[in-house]
């Protein structure tokens, strides 16, 4: 089980292109506020054809951004590129020079048994040489994962390679829509992912096989505005936590503060989870009413739960 708090504060991932050179003054001036990470895209964002004048803009913005903290202090999010090709890795930290310490790590879009060991070799390499750790979040939403015949194997086979640089893996993620462009599929603001049965199988062999050891975070909600879009994020949410789902990918700032919002911890279960944590284990009995009386705590069976809710706590706060 994954215990590392900065793998739990990831928290929504605010998606921006790259090339959108508001980003500086809007994180400059805390415009999304103090809770969240940010994802600059050199991908699906990006026209093919623009891929080289994006990067020198993302250049150019992180540059002015480091230049920006001698200045004034602002909140400086987890910054993470979302590459095309292993190759970017290497050629842009070489050319971010010092500002390259503002970058927290990658992600790495259609991760696959196709470019894994490229990725890895990639990760290990600037690791090996580097004076801070770069971590990887890499994204599932290949097609040849919906494929039944094949999907366990794909899996596990990516799992083993992961677990050679598991230090490394912040996040696994998953790609709703890329999953759902496959079957030409789209959700209402209204209707949840899990709806969709191909996808959700699909996300639930993800949780079954990743997520006793690695944080997953949620896919992403399209909707920011018009009628009840809140309501129908909040209840994708409920369900991303209920399938094991921490933090969410998100496309708009307004997306933010409900995602935050959400991975809250009730108090009656972080009481619970510290009841729980500090169990006379020499006690004849292992299990106890909750704390409010309502449902019975069993240290053995909820004991990794009370782990999980404390970091929680600890990442996102109380509610």
């Amino acid at each position: 089980m994954n215990l590392s708090l900065p793998a739990y504060s990831v928290g929504p991932l605010l998606y921006c292109p790259a090339n959108n050179e508001s980003i500086v003054n809007s994180l400059v001036n805390e415009k999304f506020g103090k809770q969240f990470s940010l994802a600059l895209c050199l991908e699906d964002t990006i026209q093919d054809d623009c891929v080289a004048d994006a990067e020198q803009k993302l250049i150019t913005s992180l540059k002015s951004l480091h230049m920006h903290q001698s200045d004034k202090s602002f909140f400086l999010p987890k910054i993470f590129i979302r590459v095309r090709n292993p190759g970017q890795i290497h050629r842009l930290l070489d050319e971010l020079g010092d500002s390259r310490t503002l970058i927290t790590g990658f992600n790495l879009p259609k991760f696959s048994l196709a470019n894994a060991d490229d990725y890895i070799q990639v990760i290990q390499t600037i690791n090996l040489h580097g004076d801070r750790p770069y971590y990887i979040m890499p994204i599932l939403e290949s097609p040849d994962m919906l494929h039944l015949k094949h999907r366990s194997n794909i899996l596990y086979a990516l799992k083993d390679k992961l677990d050679h640089v598991s230090s490394y893996v912040l996040n696994i993620r998953v790609g709703g829509n890329d999953l759902c462009h496959i079957f030409g599929f789209r959700r209402h603001s209204n209707e949840s992912i899990y709806k969709i049965r191909p996808v959700a199988n699909l996300f639930s062999d993800i949780v079954t096989v990743f997520g006793m050891d690695y944080v997953i975070s949620g896919p992403v909600w399209e909707y920011y505005n018009g009628n009840n879009w809140d309501i129908g994020l909040r209840k994708e949410l409920n369900d991303d936590r209920l399938c094991g789902f921490i933090g969410k990918t998100v496309i708009h700032p307004k997306q933010i503060p409900l995602v935050n919002e959400s991975y809250q911890v009730p108090l009656k279960d972080y009481n619970d989870a510290k009841s729980i944590l500090s169990w006379d284990t020499t006690s004849p009995s292992l299990v106890s009413g909750s704390i409010v009386k309502e449902r019975m705590n069993e240290y053995k069976t909820h004991y990794n739960w009370a782990l999980r809710t404390l970091l929680l706590a600890e990442a996102y706060g109380l509610k």
